[in-house]
């Protein structure tokens, strides 16, 4: 889904509260989490401020490196229950710790199923056991193939003082969207290819339907 505003209403921050956070693995941080008034979806979306992210704004106000943000989008099943069927959990894993020992922010937005929400990725789910792929199964479905819209991603950077960002993403449509909200992209940096048996795929669809930046061997 593409944006059409060229612009970012504006949002403010509603909360900042200091979480410590501990993956299974053993790997330890803490985040600042910031809470928005304004958001243009209404959804409960959350910025984690990771690593010297305050000393990365400066930099980037000055001219200097932008920081490294990741907009994530909520996946329950992965995220929370360690799903396979994604790569969902292990890219939220390694998106903190990069982005921890950088300085920035993890947006961590609501947008279950690629915005189609959670019952309906289950039924999507299902509809892939018998021979669709990821994308296929939304269209099945009267859905779109990707309804994720990130007013609200650049919304809440914009009201933490960001413009500019290195965005931790494969997925074109997420700088093509910010950059035409008023976040500028200086530079995209992929995350680690998290293949599976179960999720080859998935990930598969994802470079042969929308470019996702991951480097394959089942995708050439």
């Amino acid at each position: 889904m593409t944006s059409t505003e060229l612009k970012a209403p504006a949002a403010t921050v509603r909360t900042q509260v200091t979480v410590p956070l501990e993956f299974p693995d053993g790997y330890a941080t803490t985040a600042e989490v910031f809470t928005f008034t304004g958001l243009g979806d209404g959804l409960e979306h959350l910025a984690l401020g990771l690593g010297d992210w305050r000393a990365s704004v400066t930099r980037a106000a000055a001219g200097d490196v932008a920081p490294l943000v990741r907009p994530h989008s909520e996946c329950l099943t992965g995220d929370v229950f360690g799903s396979q069927r994604c790569d969902c959990g292990p890219q939220l894993r390694e998106a903190v710790e990069r982005i921890a020992g950088e300085g920035g922010f993890l947006l961590y937005l609501r947008q279950e199923g690629r915005g189609i929400g959670l019952y309906a990725k289950l039924d999507a789910y299902a509809l892939q056991d018998s021979g669709l792929d990821t994308y296929e199964a939304n269209l099945a479905l009267g859905r779109g193939e990707d309804e994720r819209d990130y007013t609200a991603a650049a919304q809440m950077l914009h009201a933490l003082g960001v413009d500019r960002v290195r965005l931790l993403s494969n997925n074109p449509d997420k700088a093509l969207q910010l950059d035409a909200l008023g976040v500028e992209v200086t530079d995209r940096v992929p995350t680690g290819v998290h293949l599976t048996g179960a999720n080859a795929a998935y990930l598969t669809a994802k470079v042969a339907r929308t470019h996702h930046t991951l480097d394959l061997p089942l995708a050439g």
